[in-house]
């Protein structure tokens, strides 16, 4: 071969892969912001409920006034709409809550506290009583028989402090209570009022300050859907309770327990807690049977009363009223009530369930953390599916 042949003989080149290494390099930085957000949010989560106990007095009134606030918007924006101005209409919302707080703790509060003084005067009763039903667990453990012989057996000890006399009216019962106590409800009122009175103004300004339309669209449904199933759920759960209470109150007049408005008072109340609520309103109504009736079975009439009714409540009555309107899983619904228990006692308790709605709300429009997609593919944020809204 000629050496101007080898000349024009083309030279093979083998192609050389080069890796995307501005894409890899930008990957991985994401990846690893979004690690440190996800160590950040999960410190944030931890330290949260610690926060919000170590700081009660702060955080416990804004809560509770802005599921109160909440909850009265349907009705101010009835008055709105009948040209009504804002604050006025604020006003009549905040008089209409407070007067049915005032007349809710006339009929529980006030013959409760005679209850408690009576306490140490029907110790004697309550052990006759319980006495015949202790000893058929005597055989169970030892500790159980100590403690059956101790109350059948034992002197009624008297109370260590002199009784007091219990009050007369709200009013004086507010006189006693703790000054800290007035100052939250105090502020927590007027935090419902102003968070009344600038609910228009405030609820154009969070859609028009967005800068787009869909974000502007999200967050009017987001209000929407909030203000909807909490207000729902809380009229619904208040109408239920209160027919419930009434029918357990007027139950108990029938069979001849002392002060049944103010029984059918706690069932109205202790209702609001799903599951444990009514637990502890049985064990309460036990108590009151043990102190005002002699035969046994009388005394244990309140609490069967009470249950039955309940179980027809919370098995027909309140899923067919609420759970058209809003769905909760029951797991959630007893891991809310007992965190926001632990953290604000039990307030806290009765706040659960309309916090757990308003979450569910923002965090289906919002986005869940998906830790599983973070970890094997590359989504930070997995959007969960809405709720039925509210009609």
């Amino acid at each position: 071969m000629s050496e101007a042949a080898h000349l024009e003989k083309p030279i093979e080149v083998t192609p050389v892969e080069v890796e995307p290494h501005g894409e890899d390099v930008s990957f991985r930085r994401d990846r690893l912001l979004a690690s440190l957000t996800l160590i950040a949010g999960a410190g944030l989560l931890f330290a949260l409920p610690f926060a919000l106990q170590a700081a009660r007095a702060f955080f416990l009134p804004v809560t509770a006034a802005m599921i109160i606030a909440i909850a009265l918007v349907p009705l101010l924006e009835g008055l709105q709409n009948r040209r009504v101005p804002s604050g006025l209409a604020a006003l009549i919302c905040v008089v209409l809550f407070v007067a049915v707080v005032n007349v809710a703790l006339a009929a529980i509060v006030v013959p409760a506290s005679e209850w408690v003084t009576l306490l140490p005067q029907r110790l004697s009763r309550i052990q006759s009583n319980i006495a015949p039903v202790l000893e058929l667990f005597q055989s169970l453990q030892h500790f159980v028989d100590r403690i059956v012989k101790r109350l059948a057996t034992g002197p009624v000890g008297r109370p260590a402090t002199p009784a007091v006399a219990p009050p007369n009216s709200v009013l004086q019962l507010l006189a006693t209570s703790a000054p800290s106590v007035l100052i939250e409800m105090f502020y927590a009122l007027l935090l419902v009022f102003f968070f009344l009175a600038g609910w228009t103004s405030l609820k154009r300004r969070t859609i028009t300050s967005r800068t787009s339309i869909h974000g502007a669209v999200t967050t009017a449904r987001v209000l929407r859907d909030v203000v909807s199933a909490t207000s729902s759920y809380l009229g619904t759960i208040t109408m239920v309770n209160m027919i419930l209470g009434l029918i357990v109150a007027g139950a108990l007049w029938l069979i001849g327990l002392p002060s049944p408005l103010m029984w059918g008072g706690l069932v109205t109340i202790f209702n609001y807690i799903p599951y444990l609520g009514p637990i502890f309103a049985a064990v309460l109504l036990t108590l009151g049977g043990l102190m005002s009736f002699t035969d046994i079975w009388l005394a244990f009439t309140p609490p069967a009363i009470m249950i039955g009714l309940h179980l027809v409540e919370a098995n027909a009555i309140t899923p067919m009223l609420v759970g058209r309107r809003v769905k909760i899983n029951p797991l959630l619904i007893l891991i809310s009530i007992s965190f926001w228990g632990w953290v604000w006692g039990p307030l806290g308790a009765l706040l659960a369930t309309p916090l757990l709605i308003i979450i569910q709300r923002v965090i289906a429009a919002a986005g869940l953390p998906d830790i599983t997609g973070f970890l094997f593919e590359e989504g930070m944020l997995t959007h969960l599916a809405e709720p039925d809204s509210a009609p």
